[in-house]
This record gives structure tokens, sequence and C-alpha cells, in this order.
């Protein structure tokens, strides 16, 4: 189990990206105007560079919704090796099976 206080920062972080997506994307689409001049684009970077750091979809975090733990994490099913192997184990999770040969 992960500590409270990541998994909190990490949903703090999911907010802030949330919030904030509008003005980076208005931002980047600027950036990607080839007519602007030097100065314009300096200041359109500027005030992107302004914005939260936490406020970046790469600071993303994917965590376990079971666990909460950050590592070995599958996108299909949103869990974290450790659970997925358990609830495997107990045929929670229906068309998965332990492989043998």
């Amino acid at each position: 189990m992960a500590k409270k206080s990541c998994i909190q920062k990490t949903k703090k972080k999911e907010r802030l990206i949330e919030k904030y997506a509008k003005k980076r994307a208005e931002f980047k689409k600027q950036l990607d105007n080839p007519e602007l001049d030097f100065e314009e684009r300096v200041l359109i970077q500027e005030k992107l560079e302004n914005l939260p750091l936490n406020s970046s979809r790469v600071r993303h975090r994917n965590r376990c919704w079971l666990t909460g733990r950050p590592r070995g994490y599958h996108r299909d099913l949103g869990l974290c090796r450790n659970s997925l192997r358990e609830m495997a184990h107990k045929g929670l999770i229906p068309g998965l099976t332990k492989a043998s040969w």
C-alpha cells in the first residue's frame, strides 16, 4: 500500500492538469504558428512557463486503483502487477489464467 500522502499528491496533480489543460493547449497552438515573430514567440513561451509545473501531463503518474502502487502498472486493468497476480489466482479477472506448459 502506497503512502496516503503520495496518493493525495497524485490526485492534486490530476486536478491541476485538468484545470490548466485548455490554457496549455492554447499556448502550444499559438507556438505552432510559423508566422509569429521571435519576440511574440518568447512572450508566449514565458506565459507557458509561468503555469504550474505540476499542470503538465508529463508529470502524471499512473497508480494502481487498489493499492496505489506506482510501479508495475498495467493500463488495461489499472492494477499493479502484484494486485493483478493475486486477483488472477483468486479467479476475479475473467479470461485470465495462469500459464502452464
